[in-house]
């Protein structure tokens, strides 16, 4: 896979962590992969009901190694409700605190609750040297309150989803290209837009291109430009090679 995402053009992966667990695997697969892939550390709303004690010290200790790049993957999810929505609050309150605390970007989730998502985050807009709205699919409305907050905006093969991404496709067009970055979710939202179609609807990184096609064309600019700006943007936000 990871042969596959070279041959491609991709020069630098950003592993999620969505648990401490999975934090934990996730900077363990850098170790492996030194310079070419970087991860998170946090704790998606999906497990905020399963979190230890201590798992903010476990964040810490994970943000101690040099390709530990952000806080996250973290922010609420009402719309499948995993975790309670009390407990998904408490978990990505604490979460938000020590990206400032820490000074390192926040990686973000959000899903139907982005009027809660972002009095949370409020607070911290100026305390926080980044935040990442990651895959974003919202509204009008959303983007551009995110992009007053000065957010990234996290596109992935949502846009090429000719079923459920009209709305994206309709406002792509309003995120400057300085907040810009590409992403896969992988292994989920594989482009639709791949032909001939994988037999696998597993998402890898060597799709990427087909995410930039895409976003070339409803932004009217060159795929050069996308990829030029996503990667400048990751540089600066996470210190990627």
């Amino acid at each position: 896979m990871l042969e596959r995402a070279k041959e491609a053009g991709v020069t630098s992966l950003l592993v999620t962590g969505t648990s401490v667990e999975e934090s934990h695997k996730a900077s363990s697969l850098c170790q492996e992969y030194p310079d070419y892939l970087y991860s998170t550390a946090g704790v998606h709303p999906h497990d905020a009901d399963h979190v230890s004690d201590d798992f903010l010290a476990q964040i810490i200790q994970l943000t101690e190694k040099p390709w530990v790049k952000a806080i996250g993957e973290c922010g609420l999810d009402f719309n499948r409700n995993f975790s309670s929505p009390q407990q998904q609050q408490l978990v990505f309150a604490r979460q938000i605190a020590l990206a400032a605390e820490l000074n390192m970007p926040l990686f973000l989730h959000q899903r139907d609750a982005f009027e809660t998502w972002y009095n949370l985050l409020e607070p911290y807009l100026n305390k926080v040297p980044a935040m990442v709205a990651h895959c974003f699919t919202g509204t009008a409305d959303e983007l551009k309150k995110c992009l007053d907050a000065n957010m990234y905006i996290g596109i992935t093969g949502w846009l090429c989803d000719e079923r459920r991404g009209q709305g994206l496709r309709e406002i792509v067009t309003q995120i400057p290209l300085n907040r810009l970055m590409l992403e896969t979710d992988a292994p989920y939202l594989i482009p639709r837009t791949i032909r001939p179609r994988p037999k696998s609807s597993r998402n890898e990184p060597a799709y990427l291109p087909y995410v930039v096609k895409a976003l070339a064309e409803y932004m009217q600019v060159s795929e050069q430009l996308v990829v030029e700006h996503t990667n400048k943007n990751a540089q600066v936000v996470f210190g990627l090679n």
